[in-house]
């Protein structure tokens, strides 16, 4: 089987969660003997790529090159993205390949692409869930809508991904989409040394829009109130914006929650060391911190909706979701029963070990040959 796998989300993202799972999956995929892989990248500043090497022939160095300026750099960069597309469909009108794989939702690969299959992976459905938060995108929802009716097969990364897509597309044929499960990459194991608080609460990641960062820091502000020894840590997201820093001063709680930005190797210290991950998002197609979390030994906090019973399943700690008083509750039962929260860091630990990205790339495997 020779797949040509489409760079659109090497273009896009210097790191994240769909490059990750591409990455993990065609790693492992390389050492099936039967599977040839092709990915028409001449550029790319993803730092998956980078680490693990999975496609050599690319460059990588002239973002962080100081020979230019940095609106040169960007001038080049974006002239190698494009030349990245124009590659891909020129080795698509060869028609030299079994299967095509896109990343993202861009529909330029239809008119190159003949009869040949292709298997869409859909990742969540959050603008048509939560189209209030994405006014500014006017493509992604119909460019996915386009290519989901067209796809020889579906891949959604959870029942509740699935569900939400035939909610919305019920005209799509439901036995045309398959469930594949991802898996999280965290370094465990590995003694990291972090200046952080004896006791506190982690966020993670993102605080923008359906992320839910206000709700959960007015959620837990009542008990950083009752205790000073007790913090929020912010891992990455960037520094706090004004509003932020404005909201946190008129709580009162500005000297008690910190934001730190991390390299990858030091996540997994930020995870061990806390008392308990919360993770308020209001909608995730599937929710890979709560595996990160889990597998570093730290009990999860999140609401019971989406994908997030799939992923947690029994080692969850959930919460109504939009609920402040349910939220601060579920964390304070773990803030002052340690049985308890020794409880859930080992249902967690058990439930890490259901997933891998290898299970992952012989279900997406499997999809393929379905496809074919």
């Amino acid at each position: 089987m020779k797949i040509i796998l489409d760079p659109q989300t090497y273009n896009e993202q210097k790191f994240g969660g769909i490059s990750r799972y591409y990455t993990e999956i065609y790693l492992a995929l390389k050492q099936n003997k039967a599977v040839q892989i092709e990915c028409p990248i001449v550029y790319s500043e993803n730092l998956h790529l980078k680490e693990y090497g999975l496609f050599r022939n690319f460059r990588n160095a002239v973002a962080g090159s100081k020979l230019f300026s940095r609106s040169k750099r960007r001038k080049i960069s974006e002239a190698f993205k494009k030349q990245n597309i124009r590659k891909t469909k020129q080795v698509l009108e060869k028609q030299d390949f079994d299967l095509f794989v896109p990343t993202y939702y861009s529909p330029y690969f239809l008119e190159s692409l003949g009869e040949k299959p292709f298997v869409l992976t859909v990742y969540d459905m959050i603008h048509e869930v939560l189209p209030q938060y994405f006014g500014f995108d006017e493509t992604t929802v119909s460019n996915k809508k386009l290519l989901m009716e067209k796809a020889t097969r579906i891949i959604a990364i959870s029942e509740s991904t699935k569900s939400d897509i035939l909610r919305f597309y019920p005209h799509i044929d439901a036995s045309k989409i398959d469930i594949v499960y991802l898996s999280q990459s965290i370094k465990t194991g590995t003694a990291v040394k972090l200046d952080l608080p004896e006791k506190y609460i982690l966020f993670v990641g993102n605080r923008t829009i359906y992320k839910n960062f206000t709700f959960f820091i007015e959620s837990v502000a009542p008990l950083l109130g009752e205790d000073p020894d007790l913090f929020v840590v912010c891992a990455g997201g960037n520094g706090f914006e004004p509003e932020e820093k404005e909201r946190l001063a008129k709580l009162g709680i500005s000297g008690q929650v910190l934001q730190q930005n991390f390299e990858d190797h030091e996540l997994a210290a930020y995870y061990s060391n806390a008392k308990c991950f919360v993770f308020p998002s209001e909608y995730e197609g599937f929710g890979i911190p709560v595996l990160e979390s889990m597998a570093c030994h730290c009990p999860v906090v999140l609401a019971h909706h989406s994908s997030f019973p799939e992923v947690a399943g029994d080692a969850g700690v959930y919460f109504e979701l939009n609920n402040k008083n349910d939220l601060r509750e579920k964390v304070a039962q773990l803030l002052q029963n340690e049985g308890l929260r020794k409880e859930f860091i080992h249902k967690g630990m058990e439930q890490s070990k259901k997933f891998s990205w290898q299970k992952t790339a012989a279900a997406c495997l499997k999809v393929y040959q379905k496809a074919l």
